[in-house]
C-alpha cells in the first residue's frame, strides 16, 4: 500500500479566441487562435462521492519566430488563471455577437469543447 499518493488527471480541451489577448503570466499580447488548455486536478480523498480539486491550468503557446509560422512539435506550456482565461473567451465571445436582430435569431448556440482524455506519455 502506497501512503501518502494523490489521485490525479489531466484534462485537455481547445479553446479558440478569434481576437488577439492577455492574460497575467504570458508575455504581451497573444494572436487570435487556436490553444490548447490542460488541467491538473487531484482527487478529494475525504468525500462519500467522487469530486476532483483543479491543482492547476496551463496553456499551451506555440514557439514563435520572428516572422515565422512556429516549428512543428514545438511549443512552451504555461501557467495561468482559469478565471482570467473564461473572462478573456467571455470578452471573446461577446465581441462576436455584434449582429442584426434577424441574424440574432438564427446565430448559433456557443460550443463549450468537452474534455479529452489525457494522453499517456
Amino acid at each position: 500500500m502506497v501512503q501518502g499518493s494523490m489521485v490525479t488527471r489531466t484534462t485537455t480541451k481547445a479553446v479558440t479566441l478569434t481576437r488577439s489577448f492577455i492574460l497575467s503570466g504570458l508575455d504581451g499580447v497573444q494572436p487570435a487562435g487556436t490553444y490548447i488548455i490542460e488541467t491538473d486536478e487531484e482527487l478529494i480523498p475525504t468525500l462519500s462521492f467522487t469530486a476532483y480539486r483543479r491543482t492547476a491550468t496551463w496553456l499551451r503557446l506555440p514557439r514563435r519566430r520572428s516572422g515565422a509560422r512556429p516549428p512543428a512539435g514545438l511549443s512552451e506550456i504555461v501557467a495561468i488563471d482559469p478565471v482570467e482565461l473564461d473572462s478573456a473567451l467571455a470578452r471573446d465571445a461577446a465581441a462576436g455577437q455584434t449582429v442584426s436582430e434577424p441574424e440574432a435569431d438564427r446565430r448559433p448556440i456557443a460550443h463549450h469543447p468537452q474534455p479529452q482524455k489525457p494522453v499517456s506519455s
